[in-house]
């Protein structure tokens, strides 16, 4: 069973090397990232999305030179370097943060269906780190151009988020998430399978870049 878990979103500008010089608004996103993660037990399981089902283990560490700096993170302290994925490479940033020991990726395929992420849920145990955005298309600027659907769809993934809703994250629609760029559907929907009584708390949320981030600590009451 899982007792903590953790919620953040995975974009490459939390890493201060990729995105130097002052901006408020990412300042806040990364703190709030940092403190979440700091949350956590020394030992975690991260959940990301991606286009095949992968499990990366403790052992690899990589670099974010594809985006730009070749920041090297690793997933343990024996970390062995190899090619790694977006969200295994930031929870590698955030495991060495925040000062764990180690970190075990678990990558689901983005076309899972809800009820096989919620499927996954349930066998994972320990302490949990989700990784995923929301909609890429807040406003004219987004990444994925400007639809009118995002921020109703964030908003609710906030207050789902907040509440520890399992069932409001369980009934986001696959179809508008990969319509509205919101890759973080899938990890959700695995956090919300994994059942409990929690306690919530909302750290973060909103779209500054154009991007919904959410930040998110869950714990079970005892």
């Amino acid at each position: 069973m899982i007792t903590r878990a953790v919620v953040v979103p995975h974009p490459p500008l939390l890493v201060p090397r990729l995105s130097p010089g002052p901006n408020p608004e990412l300042a806040a996103l990364r703190e709030a990232c940092v403190a979440a993660a700091g949350r956590l037990g020394p030992v975690w399981t991260a959940v990301g999305a991606h286009p095949e089902d992968q499990v990366i283990g403790p052992d690899a560490a990589g670099s974010f030179r594809g985006y730009g700096v070749d920041e090297r993170v690793r997933l343990s302290a024996n970390g062995v370097r190899r090619t790694l994925p977006l969200p295994a490479l930031v929870a590698g940033w955030l495991r060495e943060q925040a000062g764990a020991e180690s970190v075990e990726v678990r990558l689901v395929a983005g076309s899972t269906a809800p009820a096989d992420c919620a499927r996954l849920g349930k066998q994972l145990t320990g302490d949990l780190l989700i990784l995923g955005d929301g909609s890429n298309r807040h406003g004219p600027g987004a990444p994925g151009g400007e639809d009118v659907r995002a921020p109703a769809f964030d908003d609710a993934v906030a207050k789902a988020l907040a509440k520890a809703d399992t069932q409001a994250l369980l009934e986001l629609d696959p179809m508008l998430a990969e319509e509205l760029g919101a890759g973080g559907r899938v990890p959700w929907q695995v956090l919300a399978g994994a059942g409990g009584d929690w306690r919530a708390e909302l750290l973060y949320s909103a779209a500054p870049f154009g991007v919904g981030y959410h930040v998110a600590v869950w714990e079970l009451r005892r």
